[in-house]
């Protein structure tokens, strides 16, 4: 991955939906924002997309039909709780996301692989959030 789109990673705002007011954000290296820490408990946590896979754009139908299957395959796991998210960049890039509590980095490498993404944000309980590459 270059230095550009590995900053880009760093520096977008993941946001994730509480309830239909309430949104917390969620930054790569820094703690987990207070308003989700009592959501997570002891759990591990992802933020993660099948929009767009390898960071290139794509149409909003094939998009639409990922972002699905990821969905279904984390709401199939008795152990996930799924949040609606979305991932703002300083660009303007913006993706719509799940926030997924429960999922542990195996589940999350494998979604994430499968839907050709080349790295997702994760973290354990209230600690920091961080940036995992998969390439």
């Amino acid at each position: 991955m270059d230095e550009f789109l590995l900053e880009a990673f760093r520096a977008t705002a993941y946001y994730v939906s509480l309830d239909t007011v309430t949104w917390a954000t969620i930054r790569v290296d820094l703690p987990l924002p207070r308003e989700l820490v009592s959501v997570v408990g002891a759990r591990p946590w992802g933020f993660i997309t099948a929009w767009n896979p390898q960071a290139r754009r794509r149409p909003a139908a094939e998009n639409l039909a990922a972002q699905h299957e990821l969905l279904s395959a984390l709401k199939n796991r008795p152990d996930v709780d799924v949040y609606a998210a979305l991932g703002v960049g300083t660009s303007g890039w913006a993706e719509p996301s799940l926030f997924a509590i429960g999922a542990d980095v195996a589940v999350l490498d494998r979604l994430s692989r499968d839907h050709a993404q080349l790295a997702y944000v994760h973290g354990h309980a209230d600690g920091i959030a961080l940036l995992r590459l998969l390439e």
